[in-house]
C-alpha cells in the first residue's frame, strides 16, 4: 500500500471527512490494535492543525499504559485516577478540557499543552483504551472535533481485535 500527503482543507469538517476516509483505508482488512492504532496515531499527527501530541493509551492490569502515539515521549502509565486520560477510562465519558491546568489531577507530560480530548475506546462492552489529544492553544476542540473524532474512534472499535493484544484488561472484568 502506497500513501501520499494529503492536501487537507481548511475547513474543519472538510478535513476531518478526509482524515475518516484515509483511516478507513489504511485500516480496512487490518485487524490488529497495534498497527492500526499506529498508523491512526500518524495520521492525526500529521492532518490536525495545532496539536501537539496524538496517540493511545491502552488500558494494562488497571491502568493505562503508552501506545502507539505522534509526538513527544509521553508518561509511560497513568493511573485510572489520574489525568484526563485516566477521567475518561474511569467514568467512559469523553473528556474535552479547555484549559487543562484547570483541571484536578492534570498529567503535564508535555509542558506546551494547553487544552485535550479524550475519547474512551471500547471492545465487548468495556473500556479498553483512549485516544488522546493535546495542543498548545486553549480550548482547541470543539463539538466538530468531538463529533468526528467520536466516529474515528467507532471506526477502530469496528476493526481492532483487542484480543489479539495484552490489552484486554477493562475497568470492570
Amino acid at each position: 500500500m502506497s500513501f501520499t500527503r494529503a492536501d487537507y482543507p481548511q475547513d474543519k469538517a472538510a478535513r476531518y471527512a478526509l482524515l475518516l476516509g484515509q483511516a478507513d483505508a489504511l485500516t480496512d482488512g487490518i485487524d490488529h490494535p497495534i498497527a492500526n492504532l499506529a498508523n491512526v496515531a500518524a495520521l492525526l499527527g500529521h492532518g490536525l492543525p495545532d496539536i501537539n501530541w496524538a496517540g493511545f493509551y491502552l488500558m494494562d492490569d488497571g491502568a493505562l499504559l503508552l501506545g502507539p502515539f505522534a509526538g513527544l515521549p509521553a508518561c509511560i502509565r497513568i493511573p485510572l485516577d489520574r489525568g484526563v486520560c485516566g477521567a475518561a477510562s474511569r467514568t467512559d465519558c469523553i473528556q474535552r478540557v479547555a484549559d487543562v491546568h484547570a483541571f484536578p489531577g492534570h498529567i503535564a507530560c508535555d509542558s506546551a499543552s494547553n487544552s485535550e480530548i479524550v475519547l474512551p475506546i471500547h471492545a465487548q462492552g468495556r473500556v479498553v483504551g483512549v485516544l488522546d489529544i493535546d495542543s498548545p492553544l486553549l480550548a482547541r476542540f470543539d463539538d466538530t472535533d468531538e463529533r468526528c473524532l467520536k466516529e474515528l474512534v467507532q471506526l477502530l472499535e469496528r476493526r481492532c481485535d483487542f484480543d489479539r493484544t495484552a490489552y484486554r484488561t477493562g475497568i470492570a472484568e
